[in-house]
Order: C-alpha cells, then structure tokens, then sequence
C-alpha cells in the first residue's frame, strides 16, 4: 500500500463554490497510485466541501441562493457575533454540507461522475486563504 499527502492552498473571493477539480486531478496524476481512495479535508470552521454538478453554472448559482435563504445573516438568536454578521451563518453552512469527502482511484483517475466536480464552498462573504489536505492511499 502506497501513501501521498498534500495540503492544497487556495484564495478565495468571498461566498461561492470554486471549482478545485482540475488541480485536485493534477495532484493525482503526479502520484503514482492506480487503484485507491482520496480523502479531501478542508481545514475550516467556515468553508466546507461539496461534490456538485460542474456543467450548468445555474446549479451552483441556486445553491448559493438556497443556502441564504435557509441561514441569513443578522439572525437575533445568534449569539455568536463577534467575527461579523456572516460569520455564525457560515459555521452553520459548514455543519451542513461537508469538511471531508472521500473519492474512488482507479485507473489512475478520479471515480467522478461525467457532470461532477469537487469544490471549496466559501460561507463567507470577504477573500480568504483556504486550506485542504489531500491524501490518497492505495497501490
């Protein structure tokens, strides 16, 4: 059984989901696995992880919308205030999504469907610097 591990960084522009496929992809083409599993963790409280159809950007874009409207900002039973408005909305936005996702190796490619792409849901609504580990294990 082989092992690689990466931290992938990335900047982000505020609320949304940025497509991190092709450079999750050319991670694992450097590694020399075949047959495996990759883990995905996202090292934040406030961002999160999500598999989602990568061919109709009006999918991300309802998304988006849907998760405003099910947690908005400016909540007065929100206690937690003190890093801004959208900052306790984006913890709740990450404990309903995902920090971590696991994705099939084989044939040395990623087992994802023909309209699916991994991405970075940014929960807040400024630029911040995103870190996601990677680790494949296989042979």
């Amino acid at each position: 059984m082989k092992q690689a591990r990466s931290v992938l960084q990335m900047q982000t522009n505020g609320y949304g989901l940025y497509d991190i496929t092709h450079d999750v992809n050319q991670w694992v083409r450097e590694q020399d696995i075949q047959e495996g599993l990759l883990t995905l963790f996202i090292r934040h409280t406030s961002a999160s992880l999500v598999i989602q159809e990568n061919a109709d950007p009006d999918v991300l874009y309802d998304l988006e919308n849907f998760m405003k409207r099910l947690v908005p900002e400016n909540d007065p039973s929100y206690r937690h205030v003190a890093e801004g408005p959208d900052d306790m909305p984006a913890h709740i936005k990450s404990a309903l999504t995902q920090t971590s996702i696991g994705v099939p190796l084989m044939g040395g490619r990623l087992v994802l469907g023909t309209w699916q792409g991994i991405y970075v849901f940014e929960h807040r609504k400024y630029s911040h610097s995103r870190s996601i580990a990677l680790q494949l294990m296989g042979q």
